[in-house]
This record gives C-alpha cells, structure tokens and sequence, in this order.
C-alpha cells in the first residue's frame, strides 16, 4: 500500500508538473487523489491545510515582505547602495564590490533573493555599464548576490523552514545514539545565518576580484575618502539603522522575529513618510498590493506542501530514506555531499519556498539519523537553494536581472558559472564545518 500511494504522489506530481500545472496545483492534486485512494476523509485534506497556516511565526512572512517593498519605496535601499560605493572606493572591481555589500545590506532587510536584486540592479547595473564594466558580467554577479538576500537574516525562507520542522521531533534511534537535539527556532536560525551569509558573500569578492583584475574593471575612486564616506553614512545613517534595529531586537530579547517585522514595517514608514519624505501614498498602496500577491502566492505553495508532506510522513518515506542511505554509507561527509548535489539540481527546477516545504519532512529525519543539528541543516539547506535563483531553467534572479539590465538570460548563464562554482565551495566548507553556523547561536545562549 506504501509504494502505491507513493507512485500516486510523486507520479500524479511529476504528471502534473509536465503538463504546465503550477507547482501548488500539482501539489495539492497528487495530494487529493493519494487521499481519496486511501480512502481518507476529503475534509481532513482541507483541515490540514487550514491548520499549516494557523501558525504565529508565518504573519512574519507578510509583514517582511511588505517592510522590504516599503524600504524600496522609502529611499532606504538607495542610500544602502550609496553607502556601499563609498565603502568599496578604489577596491579592484569596485563597483562589483559596492554590488555585493550593497545586496549584503539589503538582505538584512528584504529577507528576499529577486527583490534584492531587482532593488539593487536597478541602481548598479546601469552605473557599472556607465564604467565600462560588460553589460552581462554586470547582471551576472547581480544576479549572483541577489541570493544573499534568503541567507543574511531575516530570511523568508528561514521562517518557513522555522514553520516547517516545527515540532518535528528526532527519531528515537537518533536520539539514544545522539543524545537530546538543539530545538529549531527562527530566532536562533537568524543568528546561525550570519556567519555562512558572510562567508558566501566573501566567495563572491573573491571570484569578482579576480574576473575584474583579468577584465581591468578599475576602483571607483584613486583612493578611499574619509569625507565623502562620512557625508554618505550620514544620508544613510536611518538606512543603516534598519537592519540595527530589526536583528539587534531580535537578538538582545526585545521581540521575536514575527514581531520584528511589524517593528520594520511602523520604522520604515517613519523615515520614508518624516526623514526621507519619499514614501508616497501611491508606493505604499503598490507596496501592498505586491505583499498581497507575494503572501498569496506562498500561503497556496504552503496548503498543498503541507498535505502532501504530511501523506510523505504517514507513509514512512522519510524513515525509508533515511535507511537506505544509512546502509549506503555512515560517512557525514558523503551525506552532505549527497545532499547538496541533490539540493543544487532541485534549486535549479524549484522554487525555494516550495521546496523547503516538501523536501523538510523528508531530509531533516535522515539527518537526525547521523547526528546533525537541524539548525546546521536549515542554513546549508537555504544556502544551496539559494543557488537555484541564479541557475537556469527557473532562476529567478537571472530573469530580474535581464529585465533591469536588458541582457539576455542566456549571455548572464555563460558570465554566471564562475560564481556558482564560488558559492558551491563555500556551502561545502558550511556543510562540513558546522561551528561556522552554530558558534553564533551558542555565543549568545541557544
């Protein structure tokens, strides 16, 4: 019966999928046919999904996606970038840097890989063509930070995976070989994020210094000047103080992460409405109506992921797996490798939310098996996906790029490899040394 009803999920899901379906559609389709094959209460179908939403840390997903389109509308992201050119000065490539640190400062606000990019293109893409920098490289390595913005916290895909493994519990096996797991909170993937978000923005430098030294892209400026980066900290310095504000509340115990949100919400209207005077009537009622379509978007991915994990657990898959690949191997190393060639080819054919809800209930007891954190899991996990949005065919930040950049999708592909290949090395140095995530949380007591 097992093996029946899985070639009822994944073959009417793959089924589905060919034929065009969007991936909420064939979601919850191959989930209803496995129930009703079963013989299970049609209701119980819709109860489970109404539950996977009824959850307090998930109003922290409209609420960061609205502060970062507010912070966009705001000026805050503009004075970000500014900021960051400065920083950058005379650097090798510096406008590539100033890209990079720029998606940095946005990701610890948007918590979003395409609006980062979008956010970010449209001010550095055009300004390191204006410097003779190549149109494509220009969008690739955009493209290529853009994903910084799910790993530099607060990260939306960190609050689903938070949601996800929510009272996940570790096989009991696990746990007399282990001993007792480190809960999952997204408070304490938060902190976890920074350290890994730093070193795969670091991959990043490097491989950008190296192509900008071969390709002469040349500094901004002669030298670093202490009075232009003193005028642009003091235009940036409410910009600045976002982030501040959003994780220094989280960290110190002020609020949660959901409650965080609203605080960067109520924050950014003050500086857009007061200081900036840039915030609109007309830019916070499109910042609402793409909240709208983005949490829209999410919650359905969300009700059907949820059934068809639940039909995965039910029918012991991931028990299953986790077997299978224990008799394969005890190596952690392999594992992870396993893992991550696996998450990279998935990146490539989905979407990042949809994947962590599906791919969670299946991964995270396999791991439990060879003893892995599973707040080590949810970082590597987040920070191979979020290769996906700058590899082909979905890539999402490949098309934000094209469309603000004007290259093709193909000619970004062919400048693209070399910072997949950065980004590929720095995941596996995360994967296989775990105190790179969980120094932090541990430093500050979880």
């Amino acid at each position: 019966m097992e093996q029946y009803t899985v070639s009822i999920l994944f073959g009417g899901f793959f089924l589905l999928l060919l034929i065009g379906a969007p991936i909420t559609v064939s979601l919850a389709g191959a989930a209803m046919v496995a129930f009703l094959a079963l013989g299970k209460d049609p209701i119980s179908f819709v109860q489970i999904a109404f539950t996977s939403v009824g959850k307090f840390p998930l109003m922290a997903l409209p609420a960061f996606v609205l502060a970062g389109a507010l912070m966009e509308a705001a000026g805050i992201s503009k004075r970000l970038v500014d900021l960051a050119e400065t920083v950058a000065g005379p650097t090798t490539g510096g406008l590539g840097v100033a890209t990079v640190l720029a998606c940095l400062f946005f990701g610890a606000i948007s918590g979003s890989g395409p609006a980062t990019t979008a956010a970010v293109g449209m001010l550095m893409i055009p300004a390191m063509v204006k410097r003779k920098y190549d149109v494509k490289y220009a969008s690739a390595i955009t493209a290529s930070a853009g994903g910084l913005g799910i790993i530099i916290p607060p990260s939306i895909p960190m609050v689903i995976f938070g949601i996800s493994a929510l009272g996940m519990q570790p096989p009991s096996e696990a746990v007399s070989k282990f001993g007792q797991f480190s809960s999952v909170s997204i408070s304490k993937l938060f902190i976890a994020g920074v350290v890994p978000g730093l070193l795969m923005a670091s991959a990043l430098l490097v491989m950008n210094y190296f192509i900008s030294r071969k390709n002469n892209y040349a500094g901004l400026t002669e030298s670093w000047s202490v009075p232009e980066m003193g005028r642009a900290l003091r235009k940036g310095v409410w910009s600045i103080l976002a982030p501040i504000i959003i994780l220094g509340g989280i960290y110190a115990g002020f609020f949660t992460p959901t409650e965080s949100a609203v605080v960067a919400i109520f924050y950014t209207a003050f500086v857009g409405i007061f200081l900036h005077r840039e915030l609109t009537f007309k830019a916070i009622l499109l910042s609402l109506r793409t909240t709208t379509w983005i949490t829209g978007r999410v919650l359905l991915i969300l009700f059907s992921a949820t059934v068809f994990g639940r039909l995965l657990v039910e029918q012991r898959i991931p028990a299953q797996i986790a077997e299978s690949l224990l008799a394969l191997t005890s190596n952690i190393y392999l594992i992870w490798t396993l893992l991550i060639i696996f998450l990279l080819f998935v990146g490539m054919f989905m979407e990042t939310l949809a994947a962590i809800m599906i791919l969670v209930p299946v991964l995270l007891p396999v791991m439990y098996m060879m003893g892995a954190d599973p707040t080590h899991v949810g970082i590597v996990l987040i920070c191979t996906l979020s290769v996906g949005f700058m590899t082909p065919p979905l890539g999402e930040n490949l098309f934000v790029a094209s469309g603000v950049g004007g290259a093709s999708v193909e000619d970004i592909v062919s400048r693209i490899m070399p910072f997949v290949i950065a980004l590929t090395i720095a995941i596996f140095i995360i994967a296989f040394v775990p105190s790179l995530s969980l120094w932090l949380p541990g430093l500050m007591g979880y």
